[in-house]
């Protein structure tokens, strides 16, 4: 989505905006849609993949966005934010959240529900215009939607240029 103008601008703005994004640059923006139509559930997990550059062993192509994984290092240069476009109340499939989980780096993917069994998930609920910055490394999650409303979410990557 950084490719459309008006989506770059917006990051930029935002970045000048944010107290924590100030000397970041979007690098990556991605649309998010819950619909009655268009619905899935993400099951606890970090946001490990990160544009790289182009030799960078294992990435692969997305949308024209070469991605890797990232190690905690690279990653702790990264933030989010999620601007929500529309209401995401209970029955949207709103996204849970593991307060601390960040602490931990990079969580092996078979030991994420061992490392988040005693924390418990924050229901993040919105309105229009809201915005979350999130490390990619808190382990989140959403369930499916179960109403008929319509949830869409810009999710802006930072990186820190550093």
């Amino acid at each position: 989505m950084l490719s459309t103008p008006w989506c770059a601008a917006l990051g930029r703005r935002l970045a000048n905006r944010v107290p924590d994004l100030i000397g970041m640059e979007a690098v990556q923006c991605t649309l998010f849609e819950k619909s009655a139509l268009v619905n899935w559930l993400v099951p606890p997990h970090q946001d490990l993949q990160i544009p790289v550059n182009h030799g960078q062993m294992g990435a692969l192509k997305r949308e024209g966005i070469r991605l890797g994984l990232g190690d905690s290092a690279s990653l702790v240069r990264h933030l989010a934010l999620r601007v929500h476009l529309d209401e995401c109340g209970l029955s949207d499939g709103p996204l849970r959240v593991y307060p601390s989980s960040h602490r931990n780096g990079v969580i092996p993917a078979g030991e994420v529900l061992k490392r988040i069994a005693n924390l418990e998930a924050q229901v993040q609920t919105a309105r229009p215009g809201d915005a979350w910055l999130l490390s990619p490394l808190l382990v989140h999650t959403s369930s499916k939607a179960s109403g008929a409303s319509r949830r869409r979410v810009l999710h802006y990557l930072y990186r820190r240029s550093d």
